[in-house]
């Protein structure tokens, strides 16, 4: 079963017919999940730029608590 299935994609005609054939569904599954795509990047962006202020402030803190007795007061 393995060789017929392989035979039968080694033909060029029926590899173009399937990309063909796959090209539109392709590009409108694409076209419809593009902005959710390009907000889940800016969402990762954000959340590392808030991860490494958070970050940054821990670093800052020992210091703010070493310099101020009163610091929880």
């Amino acid at each position: 079963m393995r060789n017929v299935v392989a035979d039968f994609f080694k033909n060029e005609d029926i590899k173009r017919d399937i990309k063909d054939t796959i090209k539109p569904v392709v590009k409108f599954i694409y076209d419809e999940i593009y902005i959710y795509i390009w907000f889940i990047c800016l969402y990762n962006v954000f959340f590392i730029m808030v991860v490494l202020a958070i970050l940054y402030l821990i670093i800052q803190l020992p210091q703010k608590i070493k310099n101020n007795t009163h610091f929880f007061l």
